[in-house]
């Protein structure tokens, strides 16, 4: 049974067969029913994934920028025509309700749109005679077979914003999506191997050993991962046993510092939206609250207010507007979160507990009295759940805000110029917002400080991620 998804191939390649044992099993969080069962790859599947990337890369790697550039227009006018098909899947596989899924769409056919067009642009300094004597210029060129891991949460925009710069820059790719959710890359990959050379993309379904024998193959020359901290610990242990490069985009407790002087009301209403999108579970989620003290009473009230109409309910109802969380396993950690905040003192505004129905659903939940030291302000919950605190001043709620591991975003609500000037600079997070949240722009960088890893997603930066840049200098005459 052939192992790779080819040209012209289908997910059958990895559907699991009435003898295989070692098998990942996809299910709908909203019905806990299964969708399809997958064959988890081994270690001779990846290397054969690998082995058809590197017999691709020469002639990839050589084909002219304008000509890459042409297959991915291509490729993202496909995913654009098709996109309720992919929103539907990412609907089903993932639970988010299907009117997020429809909103997310246009940000993976623009991150491939750019990706064309930056593929095609030198950010070369000129070339020159910066030595006496001698003429000197960079050579963008690409690193080789790149291993792509891909989370959970959103899978198709990570899966676009991974492929897209790494084909862009003309090196072949093997890519893991998560076996909790690898439905909308299986499309994707099959989508973009109508477009591309074979060799280009290659799939590999399974769990971390795939992902393990991705990072450990000596043909891979950069691995690039978005998940949680100690797995990216773990991937760059082992890519430095070959000195691989690696780019890390890992999770994130986002601050969001709010001043007496923002409109309680307007603000709330905006925070409950992005603190709940996903059911929480987006390392940018507005999941930790920092309110000055003057406002901190009328803030709760009022996001309390707008918590209770989220409407929960089955992905596929237009009306829902927070689905389930991903597995039977994520909210069982969610709960424990919470319990625990209970047992050391923290009050539960609202929720707290799983929802009585068919799924894994867990209520909207915010928690307040929360010290700064305690667990679930320090670490990511990756869930329906939002605390708040407050701050009396401004150096207290600036110390707050960064006074955690992670440094992958922030936001600041305020209409004072020179308190948003001095808390941009002075936040310690790669993606800095002000009166807004979660938003990006696929001209400008993504990518965390700290324990939030390094690499940047998106922009030129992102392309940049996937080349390597040689110095060639030349002395037109050999001296007498």
């Amino acid at each position: 049974m052939t192992t790779v998804v080819e040209s012209g191939q289908t997910a059958s390649s990895w559907l699991a067969g009435a003898g295989d044992t070692d098998v990942s099993v996809v299910i709908n969080p909203v019905t806990e029913k299964p969708i399809a069962t997958y064959r988890n790859a081994s270690v001779a599947d990846v290397d054969e994934a690998v082995q058809r990337a590197v017999a691709a890369k020469r002639a990839w790697g050589n084909t002219p920028p304008v000509e890459r550039a042409e297959l991915l227009l291509k490729i993202a006018d496909a995913v654009e025509a098709e996109a309720e098909e992919f929103a539907l899947l990412e609907c089903e596989n993932v639970g988010k309700p299907i009117t997020h899924a429809r909103d997310e769409m246009p940000w993976a056919w623009d991150v491939i749109r750019f990706s064309a067009g930056a593929a095609r642009l030198s950010h070369a300094p000129a070339a020159g005679e910066y030595a006496n004597g001698s003429t000197s210029w960079l050579r963008r060129e690409p690193l080789g077979v790149i291993g792509l891991i891909t989370p959970w949460n959103y899978p198709l925009l990570m899966a676009a914003w991974k492929l897209a710069p790494a084909i862009a820059a003309g090196n072949t790719v093997v890519i893991k999506p998560s076996e909790l959710t690898p439905q909308t890359t299986i499309k994707l990959v099959e989508l973009m191997n109508r477009f591309l050379p074979d060799g280009v993309v290659n799939l590999v379904l399974g769990d971390s050993r795939a992902g393990r024998a991705i990072v450990e193959h000596p043909a891979i020359r950069m691995v690039a991962l978005t998940g949680d901290v100690s797995t990216g610990k773990t991937v760059a242990a082992l890519a430095a046993a070959t000195l691989k490069h690696t780019s890390l985009e890992l999770g994130g407790k986002a601050p969001i510092v709010v001043f007496a002087d923002s409109p309680v009301a307007q603000t709330a209403r905006d925070l409950v939206e992005f603190g709940f999108a996903n059911s929480g579970q987006d390392c940018t989620a507005a999941c930790r609250i920092i309110v000055e003290d003057a406002a901190y009473d009328e803030f709760v009230e009022a996001y309390c207010a707008e918590v209770a109409k989220i409407k929960v309910g089955d992905a596929d109802d237009p009306a829902t507007t927070m689905g389930p969380v991903i597995s039977e396993r994520q909210l069982e950690r969610i709960e424990g979160f919470v319990e625990r905040a209970r047992g050391y003192g923290a009050v539960i505004r609202t929720g707290g507990e799983r929802l009585p129905r068919a799924g894994w659903y867990y209520a909207p939940t915010v928690v307040t009295d929360i010290d700064q030291s305690s667990e679930i302000i320090q670490r990511e919950v990756f869930g329906p759940v939002v605390t708040i605190q407050r701050g009396r001043d401004d150096d207290e709620m600036l110390e707050m805000a960064n006074g955690v591991d992670y440094g992958l975003s922030a936001s600041v609500w305020t209409t004072n110029l020179a308190r948003t000037l001095r808390f941009t600079r002075e936040l310690d997070f790669g993606t800095v917002w002000v009166n807004q949240q979660i938003f990006t722009a696929s001209e400008m960088p993504f990518g965390g400080f700290r324990d939030s890893g390094y690499g940047k997603e998106l922009s030129g930066h992102g392309l940049d991620e996937y080349s390597q840049f040689k110095h060639v200098m030349v002395k037109p005459e050999l001296a007498p």
